[in-house]
C-alpha cells in the first residue's frame, strides 16, 4: 500500500533492543480537507536509521508500507490482536518540488520571436 505526499508531523526516537533490533514510530498527515487524518508508522532496521538521517519534521513524502498483525495470548489465555502499520519506503514526495505557482506567458501576434 501506499500514501503520496503526505506531511510528516512527528518522528520518534531511535529504539534500539538488546536483540540489535531498532524501530522508529513516525506520524504523517494526509490533505483530506475536510478530515485531515493522523496516521501512525514504525520504520525498523536500516529503514529506521535512514528515515531520521535523510527526513524532517513538515517534509512531504510518500510511504509505502505493509499492513501487519498479530496476536498474544497471555498465561492465563486472554488472547488481544495488535496492528502495525510497516513502513518499507520513504522517500520525498516528487509533488513537493514542484514550483507553486508558474508565471505563463501570453503570446500575441505582436509578440517579438525573442
Amino acid at each position: 500500500m501506499e500514501l503520496k505526499n503526505v506531511e510528516i508531523i512527528k518522528l520518534g526516537e531511535l529504539k534500539t533492543f538488546d536483540s540489535g533490533f531498532s524501530l522508529v514510530e513516525f506520524v504523517v498527515k494526509t490533505e483530506d480537507a475536510e478530515y485531515p487524518q493522523f496516521i501512525s508508522f514504525q520504520a525498523t532496521k536500516e529503514k529506521a536509521e535512514n528515515l531520521l538521517k535523510y527526513n524532517k519534521v513538515g517534509q512531504r513524502v510518500d510511504v509505502s508500507f505493509n499492513v501487519r498483525g498479530r496476536k498474544w495470548e497471555s498465561p492465563s489465555g486472554e488472547v488481544k490482536y495488535f496492528n502495525t502499520l510497516e513502513a518499507w519506503k520513504i522517500f520525498k514526495s516528487e509533488d513537493s518540488f514542484k514550483p507553486e505557482a508558474q508565471a505563463e506567458v501570453e503570446e500575441t501576434e505582436d509578440a517579438l520571436p525573442f
